[in-house]
């Protein structure tokens, strides 16, 4: 038998409180300090992640926090792809710049020949990366979710060690702490809602 949880009042009475502040204020971080987060507080932040919905409690995703040596492979991979495609100079400037990425993270997918489990699975990882940033975000780490063509590269799989016949990269996600942080805006509601009766 399931228990119905009840939300004490306190918490009800906060209204637009912490937790309101910490989705506004999230951004995405695309230059990080030197300094790296600790991998405890990533790994806690992982754990967070698996706590996403997900339909029929598939828990499809699979996390792989990166070490030294296999960031610095993807980096290298990464400018290898970028010189192929835009030339030696602008390679260089994309090594240069993964380079100093300080916390790595993969996520992916479990595959599935379900059409229809294979959207819900892919929307609980995305899911699962935000209740990784949100979390990383209220301990002053910020995050990048990145897709870049690296991540579709067989080359990456293989670095990684990630069968593609069983998983799909959903993302290369850095952390670390910020350098500066962007004060995008949103759209008012009014323009990406409707209210019917």
């Amino acid at each position: 038998m399931n228990e119905v949880l009840e939300v004490p009042e306190s918490r009800l009475a906060e209204g637009d409180g912490a937790v309101a502040d910490l989705i506004r204020s999230r951004r995405t971080i695309h230059d990080f300090r030197e300094e790296s987060a600790p991998v405890e507080l990533a790994r806690t932040a992982l754990d967070l992640a698996r706590w996403a919905p997900n339909h029929h409690l598939t828990e499809p995703w699979r996390f792989y926090l990166l070490g030294p040596e296999t960031a610095a492979a993807i980096a290298h991979l990464n400018a290898e792809i970028v010189t192929a495609k835009n030339g030696t100079e602008a390679g260089a400037a994309k090594l240069d710049r993964w380079s100093r990425i300080p916390g790595w993270v993969v996520v992916t997918c479990e595959n599935t020949d379900d059409p229809l489990r294979a959207r819900e699975d892919y929307a609980a990882c995305a899911c699962a990366i935000h209740n990784f940033s949100l979390f990383l975000w209220s301990r002053g780490v910020g995050v990048k979710w990145t897709t870049g063509a690296v991540t579709r590269d067989p080359r990456f799989y293989d670095l990684v060690w990630i069968d593609p016949d069983a998983e799909t990269v959903v993302g290369l996600v850095w952390y670390g702490y910020p350098a500066e942080v962007p004060t995008p805006a949103r759209r008012p509601l009014e323009e990406v809602s409707v209210i019917l009766p």
